[in-house]
């Protein structure tokens, strides 16, 4: 056991890749190596990725073809393993992890975030963040999803969890949020936002 992860699907990611690529735009879509949903069209280009780590430096190396528009949607990790110590303290730094040591402690950090550092890498992009909360209710969801645009300087944000409820809170402005009780409907908030006049927009 060496990574901490999720049990997010993919589903998301490639429904919204789908019906962008199908409304005329360049998709690339950046898809876990652990994401159990139906692989998306042949229109859209997939690389896939495994760790926090991992997406980032993909994602850095779109430099020289940067997209017009990010959407953060991956459910990334909050916390990665660093250690693995026996319950009489000793750090482990074997490649297999004996059973027979009994109970183990892991030792975490957090993980890369990847979402603020977005604006720097694509200056240029409208880069959207989604923000799935659990606590509180909708309100509360949207406004965590104002204070993370605000952190990190991003053009939008979808928020959704228990706290919003069904389906997808959609914000681009002008303190108004839509809601978008499907991904469907999500994904026709998005290509109405970003235009599709113009084909040929790249969006990952």
């Amino acid at each position: 056991m060496r990574r901490l992860t999720n049990a997010s699907t993919g589903r998301l990611g490639t429904e919204l890749a789908d019906a962008l690529s199908a409304a005329g735009l360049r998709v690339v879509l950046f898809r876990a190596e652990t994401a159990t949903a139906p692989w998306p069209g042949a229109g859209v280009e997939v690389h896939g990725f495994s760790t926090n780590d991992d997406l980032a430096a993909q994602l850095r190396s779109l430099s020289s073809d940067a997209p017009d528009v990010v959407l953060h949607a991956a459910a990334l990790c909050d916390f990665r393993v660093v250690g693995a110590r026996t319950a009489a303290g000793t750090l482990l730094k074997a490649g297999k992890l004996p059973s027979r040591e009994g109970r183990l402690s892991l030792e975490l950090e957090p993980a890369t975030k990847v979402l603020p550092q977005l604006r720097t890498w694509f200056p240029r992009a409208r880069v959207v963040g989604w923000k799935y909360e659990v606590d509180g209710d909708a309100q509360a969801a949207c406004e965590a999803g104002l204070r993370q645009m605000r952190e990190t300087g991003t053009a939008g944000c979808v928020v959704n969890g228990p706290a919003w409820g069904p389906g997808y809170g959609w914000y681009a402005g002008e303190g108004v949020w839509i809601p978008c009780p499907t991904s469907r409907a999500l994904a026709d908030a998005l290509i109405g936002w970003i235009g599709v006049k113009d084909s040929g927009s790249r969006v990952s």
